[in-house]
This record gives C-alpha cells, structure tokens and sequence, in this order.
C-alpha cells in the first residue's frame, strides 16, 4: 500500500494559515451580519442622509437671503393704478430662473463635500433589540453618497386679516439621493418647502398677477395672467 504522505508546514506557515482562515471567517460573518441587518443599517442611513439634506438646504437657502440674492422687491413688481392701489403683479421670471439654478448648484456643491460618512452604529442597535439598542461596541461602516436637486418657486395668497392679503414666495427643493453601503445599496427623497420672502397687500385684492411657478410642469405657463377671484 502506498503511504500518506504528510507536508509538514512551518511555525510560520502554520501562522500564515491560520490568519487567512480567521480573516475569511470574519470577512464571512461580517457579509452575513450585513445582509441579516440591511433593513437597520437602511433605516439609520436614510435618517443620517435626510438630515444633512435638511440642514444643507436651509443653510444654502439661509446664505443667499443674507446676501440679499432673495429680494421681494427684485423678484416682484406691484402695478398700481392713479389711486396707488395695488392693480397687479408682475414677476421676474429671469430673476427667478437665475435663483433658482444658483442656488441648486450650491446646495449639490454642499452635498459633495459631506458624500462620503461614517455610520457608527452600537451592536446592540444592529442586533435589532430595543432593549439592546444604543448598547455594545460600536461599529463604523463607510457610507457613500449621490445626489441630484431640482429646486422650483411658486406664490401662494392668503388672508391675512381684514382687507389684507399676504403673498408668499415658496422654494421647493426636492433632492433623491443614492446611499452606497458595504454590499447594497438605498436611496431616499427629501423635499423642503421653504417661504422665502412675503409681503402683506393692504387694500383689495390685485385683479391679475402673473404666475411664477417655475416646474418644469408649468414652465409653458410663464408669460399666463391668472384672474384672482373677489369671491
């Protein structure tokens, strides 16, 4: 009978081996880990990325107020017949329009420079336990996201007491980002509405103004006189 024939490997080798075992071990339990616990790690990323939208939006919105790029007086213009009441208003679409883009390319200027994170997340927060949670060591996985933004304004008229009326500029900014996590990935949408400049029309209510609702969706709608009811 043929003898077995035995390699005999060397302290070292034998030390080799067993630190590329126990690296594939761990690299298998960690994949494993996060596929079991995708959900979580989506739900706490989607958190994480919504938040930082928010807050670069409202800082992007809040800087060009301060610098007085957002103007009531420059977007809009009041018509008023020989009495000085207030007969219609007229907006500037280029004004609008210019706005609009600069402040979408600061916010994905804002966005490109917190794209890539680190989640630190406790053990006992991915163990999906709520008595666990917030427990253990935490972990820190590298999160890596892509953005776009469309931002758009509209007007809205409300009362604003007897013989008043209030016009509001609104910003729409909706924003979808992608979220790139170790072996999957997410994505998420966040829209912001923020009042951007107002005034109060003391008198009665102007018989035309022109929309500006610039979305894509109404962008035919530019240069249309809207009739404001008297109710």
């Amino acid at each position: 009978m043929r003898k077995l024939r035995y390699i005999r490997l060397s302290l070292k080798q034998r030390v080799l081996v067993w630190i590329v075992a126990m690296t594939l071990l761990l690299t298998g339990i960690a994949l494993v880990a996060i596929i079991h616990m995708e959900p979580i790690l989506v739900s706490l990323a989607t958190a994480r990325v919504s938040n930082t939208v928010n807050r670069v939006v409202v800082a992007a919105v809040n800087e060009a107020i301060e610098n007085g790029e957002i103007d009531y007086s420059m977007l809009v213009d009041f018509e008023k017949d020989s009495e000085g009441r207030v007969t219609a208003l007229k907006s500037n679409m280029a004004a609008f329009n210019r706005l609009q883009a600069r402040i979408a390319d600061d916010i994905l200027l804002r966005l490109s420079e917190v794209s890539t994170t680190e989640l630190s997340i406790p053990l006992g927060t991915l163990s999906g336990s709520s008595l666990l949670a917030g427990r253990g060591p935490a972990i820190k996985i590298r999160m890596q996201t892509v953005g776009s933004t469309t931002a758009s304004f509209r007007n809205t008229f409300t009362s604003a007491g007897i013989n008043q009326t209030r016009h509001q500029i609104l910003l729409d900014v909706n924003v979808n980002m992608s979220i790139l996590l170790p072996g999957f990935r997410a994505s998420t949408k966040v829209t912001n509405e923020i009042s951007v400049a107002e005034t109060v029309i003391v008198g009665s209510v102007p018989q035309t103004y022109t929309n500006f609702n610039t979305s894509p969706a109404t962008i035919d709608d530019y240069a249309e006189d809207y009739i404001l009811n008297n109710g």
